[in-house]
């Protein structure tokens, strides 16, 4: 356990198809309430104790985790906490043009943007018709100028929907400093309607990309980094390449995930959680939560990417939580 992903908010601004469809997350669907949430408070003795046990890397993730008021608050909170080598944030950009200074004055280190295609008809498709590409560039830029650097974009690809502009949203930022990831779509929860047959494999990708753009593979930063990564030949960067379902990375996963109502979850595809908000809320000590988390990690047997073909699809699938409730 190295990496620990705290969604601060289920609530988001978008409506993306694969993650959030609008048909389910409408105006009248019940969110969590702010009393259902973990506050600031709760969040950081927890993340005090997941350091205890080996944490060193904060990710604050959604829904949308720019929607959580004071939010520069818990990072400057979480950067405090002695052992913790790096506090991220995932977003889809369009609030960063408000809050990117603030957040990095208050101790943020690196940003990664949801950036699925630079098309404004694709974008809007994918987006479930919010927001659009110049917003998330506008956001990019005042993150840059911030110095939430090294910036990484995420582009999830489906084909037939967004995999013809995948080209050029390399092009744009090779030479920038930006380093664009593509990850596979997945079948994350029970409501993105996933088939395999929208699945673009990533090597397919990568065969693209390098018949424009020679590449040279590049070794991993560390054990059990998720992304494949790869160095264009010219210098001009690098590009990534986040592969669940074609060239599943289960054995080395050292992630857990905790989501705003204070659940946590060893898998993105988990079924079910393990509540710390009750214990914490009925008076736990430290040591009885330390014996909570460590009791979840150590019992932990997720497979389920490695185990994907083997299992249930459509109507005999079995339920997974969803991706908005405890951030990708």
């Amino acid at each position: 356990m190295r990496d620990l992903r705290i969604s601060v908010m289920d609530r988001c601004n978008f409506r993306c198809p694969y993650c959030m469809p609008r048909e389910t997350y409408h105006e009248k669907y019940r969110f969590l309430g702010s009393q259902e949430r973990l506050s600031f408070e709760e969040i950081v003795r927890l993340a005090r104790l997941f350091v205890q046990l080996g944490v060193r890397k904060l990710r604050l993730t959604g829904g949308e985790p720019l929607l959580r008021a004071g939010l520069a608050d818990l990072i400057g909170d979480l950067t405090a906490i002695p052992g913790v080598d790096d506090v991220a944030l995932t977003t889809n950009g369009v609030l960063l043009g408000k809050y990117a200074s603030e957040l990095k004055a208050a101790g943020l280190k690196r940003i990664t943007v949801s950036l699925d295609s630079l098309d404004p008809q694709v974008f809007a498709r994918m987006s479930g018709g919010f927001g659009s590409p110049a917003e998330v560039l506008d956001g990019i830029e005042h993150a840059r100028r911030a110095g939430l650097e090294p910036l990484k974009i995420n582009a999830v690809v489906q084909r037939g929907v967004n995999d013809h502009t995948v080209l050029e949203l390399v092009e744009r930022f090779r030479g920038s400093g930006v380093i664009v990831r593509f990850i596979e779509y997945m079948d994350v929860g029970n409501r993105n309607h996933w088939s395999s047959e929208l699945v673009v494999p990533s090597k397919e990708l990568m065969a693209r990309i390098a018949a424009r753009w020679p590449l040279a593979v590049l070794e991993p930063d560390y054990t059990g980094e998720v992304a494949e990564r790869y160095a264009f030949a010219d210098g001009q960067g690098e590009v990534g390449f986040i592969s669940s379902v074609s060239q599943p990375f289960c054995g080395d996963c050292s992630r857990v995930r905790l989501s705003s109502d204070g659940v946590i979850y060893t898998c993105l595809f988990a079924a079910h959680g393990t509540s710390l908000r009750d214990a914490l809320r009925g008076g736990a000590s430290d040591e009885r939560l330390l014996e909570l988390i460590a009791a979840v990690w150590q019992r932990r047997a997720d497979r389920y990417s490695e185990q994907r073909a083997s299992l249930p699809h459509g109507a005999d699938e079995p339920r997974k939580v969803e991706m908005f409730y405890i951030g990708g």
